[in-house]
């Protein structure tokens, strides 16, 4: 009897062990991610780690708090600690860089998600297009409004692509319908920021007939500015397709928003780790379509 609880045991031990050592050689990846404090973010990482769980990597999520000083002491424990592969949202296209430098000492391949790295070797980098999403907005206002229409621009952070590439593509759009430009300011990708500058642009600038925010925030924090000043004859357009922007469309409140699926570019992300973990060849730039989305 005695000889038969021991063997149970040992047999208790052993599928322990078998476990822990399934465990330990789940290969962990990481994602470095901007901000937390944003739904866009919020979405990407809750897909990429749906995605993870699906393939079978472990994925650790480190939240930069867009502070580029964070961000690279987040990659440089991340490479004390020996994961396989780094996802990086960048917070700055210049500061990531030397995060990016420290990846590739350390030989980690690194796949950069909706924002660029201007420095250090990428395996892949995986967005939409910036560019044509603000042709796209700046486009629907000239339709709306109308050739030489007045228009607010709501910047993001300066330093990342992102900004840089919006504001690029919807310049185009402004040259080509000849769109009045009353002033250009940066909200930091912030709801708040963006009542707040609005409500100062609005008192400089009564005339405005239209506002392109970089993002949802910036929009919805404009909006809120506008509402509060009783100005319902101002169309918003804002940019990243987020929850809470997508509802302000179907209610008629937000008048479009350029969708670029958070989600997609979290899954497109991981899958792109899995294939490069693998040995498999990827693109060096991965694109996610865009889409308008006004209302229905």
């Amino acid at each position: 009897m005695k000889l038969k609880k021991i063997a149970t045991l040992l047999s208790v031990v052993a599928l322990s062990a078998t476990i822990s050592a399934n465990a330990l050689a789940k290969e962990s990846i990481a994602l470095v991610i901007s901000t937390l404090n944003n739904p866009f973010f919020v979405t990407m990482k809750d897909s990429a780690q749906k995605e993870a769980d699906k393939l079978g990597y472990d994925l650790v999520v480190l939240d930069s708090m867009d502070n580029p000083a964070k961000e690279l002491a987040n990659v440089q424990d991340l490479t004390v600690k020996g994961t396989r592969l780094m996802l990086i949202n960048p917070t700055d296209s210049d500061a990531v860089g030397n995060a990016v430098l420290m990846a590739n000492k350390a030989k980690i391949p690194v796949v950069t998600l909706d924002r660029v790295a201007n420095k250090g070797e990428v395996v892949s980098h995986v967005a939409s297009d910036n560019r044509l999403g603000g042709k796209m907005a700046g486009d629907y206002i000239a339709e709306k409004v109308g050739n030489d229409a007045k228009v607010i621009q709501l910047e993001g952070i300066a330093g990342t692509s992102a900004s840089r590439e919006r504001g690029e593509g919807f310049k185009q759009a402004v040259d080509a319908h000849k769109l009045n430009i009353l002033a250009s300011q940066p909200a930091d990708f912030d709801r708040t920021k963006g009542l707040n500058v609005m409500q100062n642009l609005l008192t400089a600038n009564p005339s405005v007939q239209a506002v392109f925010a970089q993002n949802d925030e910036m929009a919805l924090g404009a909006l809120r500015a506008l509402q509060t000043a009783g100005r319902t004859d101002v169309l918003v357009v804002g940019f990243d397709g987020t929850n809470d922007g997508i509802k302000a469309v179907n209610r008629g409140v937000l008048g479009a928003t350029i969708a670029q699926r958070p989600d997609q570019i979290g899954i497109i992300g991981i899958q792109t780790a899995d294939k490069i973990l693998k040995g498999e060849k990827v693109d060096p730039t991965i694109p996610v379509e865009l889409e308008l989305v006004t209302q229905k």
